[in-house]
């Protein structure tokens, strides 16, 4: 029988998303969801959507939302584009900024999606190796000469290391072809690669909604970059590709920095207690620029803790491949998760 699929996707391996348990006692430490709720404005504007908003179609273009994103930022709407997630806009660029005889590249270990969607595409990859204590490697430009576009997760996942600016600028300018520095978890960092992508004619910067807004169930996300990368975006984009109440929503979240600002501080803050405290129970935790913690234990596996917690009802992530299959990513919770969660590994391991 012929097959009706196509052969690389027959092939490849599917992108696998964290677990998300219906029940309510599980402790959800696992997917880097915000522990507090979205701003008070974003819950006023749900309640203020009329229902028959909802029998028409969308902005297509995202005017609104567009525009505040923009003021934000210091620069013109031209120069922001809206996905569904932030997600939908790396595979929107696979679309764009690839040739069908082309590479996609990025570093390992970093966002696991990256490959998929080259699969996706059919197109080769590259992986640049980070070093082993997953810091920035030597000369990662050098690159093949088909190589179209670059994915840099700045901070990085899973490891939650922040790459040095001169090194994140010096590569941008040496790599010729387009440059995506997907910064999900820049506003728990001490700082941000924003004005590379105001600066650079090969670079965009894409930020999301998932994390310090607290909107990860909204599928909001954003680029910011030249005109040219941009209205690349608009061609290959679905017609309506974010529905009426997300640019709503996403919209009075934009408007509240003050909020999303002192969300972060409280994620943060839990952040580095919970590493301190890792740290005195003999685990290695790099300092980290995200909502989460990138930790190896001292006193067992990575993967034994992981599935000890498991059944204590706790969840994180376990990657298990390559330098990732000794540590463990820890979302950042609320202070009464890490307290349990803290309680929990104590009473694992002594």
């Amino acid at each position: 029988m012929i097959s009706l699929v196509r052969k690389c996707v027959k092939e490849m391996n599917a992108y696998v998303p964290g677990e998300q348990p219906s029940d309510p006692a599980v402790v959800k430490l696992n997917t880097n969801e915000n522990p507090y709720p979205p701003s008070p404005a974003v819950m006023r504007a749900l309640k203020g959507i009329a229902p028959d908003m909802l029998r028409r179609y969308p902005d297509p273009d995202c005017k609104d939302l567009r525009a505040a994103i923009a003021k934000l930022h210091g620069c013109k709407a031209e120069q922001v584009f809206v996905g569904n997630g932030s997600d939908e806009i790396l595979a929107l660029a696979s679309r764009a900024f690839v040739e069908d005889d082309g590479l996609l590249a990025y570093f390992d270990p970093s966002y696991s999606l990256y490959p998929v969607l080259a699969r996706i595409r059919d197109v080769k990859t590259f992986a640049v190796g980070l070093n082993n204590d997953f810091s920035w490697p030597a000369r990662p430009w050098r690159l093949p000469a088909k190589t179209g576009l670059f994915y840099m997760t700045n901070p990085n996942a899973p490891t939650g290391m922040l790459y040095p600016k001169k090194d994140v600028l010096s590569f941008c300018r040496k790599f010729r072809r387009v440059v995506i520095i997907d910064e999900a978890y820049a506003d728990f960092a001490r700082e941000n690669d924003m004005d590379l992508a105001l600066k650079l004619k090969n670079t965009l910067v894409l930020r999301t909604l998932s994390k310090a807004y607290s909107l990860a169930g909204l599928r909001v996300g954003y680029a910011v970059g030249p005109k040219e990368l941009i209205a690349a975006l608009f061609k290959v984009k679905d017609s309506y590709n974010v529905d009426r109440a997300a640019q709503c929503l996403a919209l009075a979240a934009i408007n509240d920095q003050a909020h999303m600002r002192a969300n972060a501080r409280r994620v943060k803050a839990t952040r580095e207690r919970l590493a301190n405290a890792l740290r005195n129970m003999d685990f290695e935790a790099p300092p980290s620029e995200t909502n989460f913690i990138w930790a190896r234990p001292g006193r067992l596996t990575a993967k034994s803790l992981f599935l000890k917690l498991r059944r204590k009802n706790i969840l994180v992530r376990y990657f298990g491949a390559g330098l990732t299959r000794e540590y463990l990513r820890i979302s950042i919770g609320t202070d009464d998760q890490i307290n349990r969660l803290l309680k929990t590994i104590s009473e694992i391991t002594d």
